[in-house]
């Protein structure tokens, strides 16, 4: 930066400004509004003037270029999903027979079990063809022939482990698969 005789600068790192009385090489004599003349190098002013200064700090580059490179790209934000909703199962299979058929009248407890195997078989198969990660099958407590049956179903795929869904929201009455993403299925037959 150059400066003449008669510039109105400031002083950096300090609260002090004046007017340029004498230039002699880097070394710049100021007069401050008090009469007092000091030396500065140049390196440590700088001239007042909005115009003039802006064109010789932002010569090489427009404002707005600069403005452009210091913004930040905000990311856009999708819905936040609470931690604990983060991990519920995205599908509940119910399978009490009632749930399943308008009546079940004539139909014996066999085909009621049958019934319901199928429908946990076609349900599963469903969630890994999809890539739903997490399906809560409720079986109800009962006698516990269901759950076992179930449990002998889900142990024969290699792709899913199988535990006691959330006691607070199902007591004892239902089982979570978690199926595993990155591992080749085998299907039922």
């Amino acid at each position: 930066m150059s400066f003449k005789k008669g510039d109105k600068v400031f002083v950096l790192d300090e609260d002090l400004s004046g007017t340029v009385t004498k230039v002699s090489g880097s070394t710049i004599t100021i007069e401050d509004r008090d009469g007092f003349e000091l030396q500065f190098e140049a390196s440590e002013i700088v001239k007042q003037g909005g115009a003039d200064l802006k064109k010789e700090v932002f010569s090489n580059q427009s404002i707005d270029t600069v403005i452009r490179e210091k913004s930040v790209e905000k990311r856009k934000q999708g819905p936040k999903v609470k931690a604990k909703e983060r991990y519920q199962p995205t599908m509940e299979v119910d399978l009490h027979i009632h749930q399943l058929v308008k009546s079940e009248r004539g139909m014996t407890s066999h085909d009621k079990k049958i019934l319901q195997l199928d429908t946990a078989r076609h349900k599963l198969e469903f969630a890994i063809k999809k890539k739903i990660q997490k399906v809560v099958f409720i079986h109800g407590v009962g006698e516990g022939t269901l759950k076992l049956e179930l449990e002998y179903l889900f142990g024969r795929y290699n792709n899913v482990k199988f535990y006691a869904a959330d006691y607070k929201k199902y007591g004892l009455g239902a089982t979570e698969v978690y199926i595993f993403q990155n591992v080749k299925p085998n299907t039922y037959d």
